[in-house]
């Protein structure tokens, strides 16, 4: 049994018309073995809110990733030359323990990590950034250039697992599993989101910590560049950012488990990320916990749908 499903094709949105090409129309092969491009975009979907439910949250994310594909693939291309390849792998199969879940999915965006493609996540529960991170890890932890997670989110999610796998545990499972063999920094971090005792573990085991009130009292997230960790970032640094919708402002996105009014504005992000991606070899994107039912005018899919499309549009914009 495949443990990931193919997408309906009515999501690969197109209008038929070679003169307003939409990224549906780029969507030409499924399946890892057409992938044959270096820096192909793949893209994989996560319809999966167990991990979310696990921890006490509301559910509705299992119902993102076809979401945040309808507007994704209704996107127009900025230039009709040098178009990226990119395909749909799919989502995972929820027919199979989450636990293997999490390992089905490492596994696959391993295979397409050696055959050096980017990867684009679309959650699902935030637990499976263990699974994309894990994957992103075992690639490069032998790099010239030691791999770097960045995580943007209101929640650290360093809950330890000893009452289970669940949408707060990623990071625990990262930096326990893989100490010393990655660089890690948590970005937009709220107080309220988390006890003393998981902020002094994270920076015990080794994660920088920029909260969000310090980005605030900055000129936003541009002020990173001034800090050690970000200046030391090159073209040579492999990069995953895993990117947790709740870490946005309710009056923007607010289509998650858990939203608050305070938090990352979405232009904000998207300038920091230009800059970050002159500045370092972005490798992969995961954008978790999108809850249609919980969102309002379909903000928040929209919210993730551009992200992806900043990435997979990234040399033309």
């Amino acid at each position: 049994m495949s443990k990931f499903s193919s997408v309906p094709p009515s999501l690969f949105f197109t209008k038929n018309d070679p003169k307003d090409l939409r990224l549906g129309d780029l969507v030409k092969s499924k399946t890892t073995e057409d992938l044959v491009v270096n820096n192909a975009f793949a893209i994989l979907g996560y319809s999966d809110d167990e991990g979310i439910r696990l921890n006490g949250g509301r559910i509705g994310a299992a119902e993102g990733p076809q979401k945040i594909r309808e507007f994704l693939y209704k996107m127009t291309p900025p230039s009709t030359s040098d178009l990226p390849a990119l395909a749909d792998m799919g989502d995972i199969s929820l027919a199979i323990p989450l636990e293997q879940r999490h390992e089905a999915v490492k596994q696959e965006v391993y295979k397409l990590h050696q055959k050096q493609q980017r990867v684009i996540s679309l959650g699902g529960g935030h637990d499976y950034g263990y699974a994309d991170g894990a994957a992103f890890i075992q690639q490069y932890q032998n790099s010239k250039n030691k791999p770097v997670i960045l995580n943007f989110d209101a929640h650290l999610d360093v809950r330890p697992t000893e009452k289970g796998l669940n949408s707060g545990t990623p990071f625990y499972r990262l930096l326990t599993e893989f100490a010393g063999k990655f660089l890690f920094a948590e970005i937009g971090i709220q107080p309220q989101c988390n006890s003393p005792y998981q902020r002094q573990w994270a920076a015990v085991n080794g994660a920088e910590i920029f909260d969000l009130s310090d980005i605030q009292k900055g000129q936003g997230l541009a002020s990173l560049w001034n800090h050690d960790f970000f200046r030391n970032l090159n073209t040579e640094t492999p990069v995953f950012i895993s990117f947790d919708v709740d870490g946005i402002t309710s009056s923007e996105g607010g289509g998650c488990s858990q939203a608050w009014a305070t938090g990352l504005g979405t232009q904000d992000f998207l300038n920091f990320f230009h800059q970050l991606k002159t500045q370092s070899d972005i490798r992969a994107l995961g954008i978790y916990e999108v809850s249609p039912p919980l969102d309002t005018d379909n903000r928040t899919s929209k919210i993730a749908a551009l992200i992806a499309y900043n990435f997979i549009m990234q040399e033309m914009l």
